[in-house]
């Protein structure tokens, strides 16, 4: 388990935000997008809010690595597509796999982490 200190968590705080940002994406592609951008949308509220919620429970884990790089890869992989659906240049889904990435090395790192008892 994570350690309670009293003091707040920075980056549960702003994991927190990223399962909001998901909804808030989620339901702009549900109800007020249209052509690509709905599953842009769609597709980047999804992945967010998975990454969101298990960045907290790797925190609750004691895995603040690997919910480190679900809260980055998460944030590049949505926030690529969020910014396209609202007209970024498509040349920035370039980056997007990197976000992708960086949520696999997450997977990866709690799973040897796991694995190993650390």
């Amino acid at each position: 388990m994570a350690k309670r200190s009293g003091k707040g968590d920075p980056l549960g705080g702003l994991l927190a935000v990223a399962g909001a940002v998901a909804v808030i994406g989620g339901a702009y592609g549900s109800h007020g997008a249209t052509g690509a951008a709905v599953e842009w949308l769609k597709t980047g509220a999804l992945y967010l809010m998975v990454h969101a919620i298990a960045g907290l429970v790797a925190i609750q884990l004691g895995r603040r690595g690997p919910a480190g790089l679900f809260l980055l890869g998460g944030a590049v992989f949505s926030g690529t597509l969020f910014a396209m659906s609202f007209g970024a240049p498509r040349i920035l889904g370039a980056v997007t796999p990197l976000g992708g990435l960086a949520m696999i090395l997450g997977w990866v790192w709690l799973a040897i982490a796991m694995l190993r008892g650390r």
